[in-house]
């Protein structure tokens, strides 16, 4: 299975009510599959950021086994807010 930002996002979205999903295809010469992902889920309120990055991986456990590298940021929808503002 190639696993795909498309996929990931989608997965994201259905798997952990994500509102907000980037992600950015990071393999170098598309030799070893390698994201960068950006969360943003109403999900995440309360959780502390190893609980929040569980959950993602839970999400994603067929596609972590094809995956070289995984990079995660999770954050609340007022979280994100606060980003963008700044």
């Amino acid at each position: 299975m190639a696993v795909t930002t498309d996929h990931i996002r989608d997965k994201l979205i259905k798997g952990i009510g994500a509102v907000h999903v980037e992600v950015e295809d990071t393999s170098p010469n598309r030799c070893a599959a390698s994201f960068k992902v950006l969360i943003v889920s109403p999900q995440f309120e309360g959780k502390p950021l190893l609980a929040r990055h569980r959950m993602v991986n839970t999400c994603l456990a067929e596609e972590l086994k094809e995956i070289h590298a995984f990079e995660q940021k999770t954050l609340t929808p007022e979280q994100w807010e606060k980003q963008k503002a700044q």
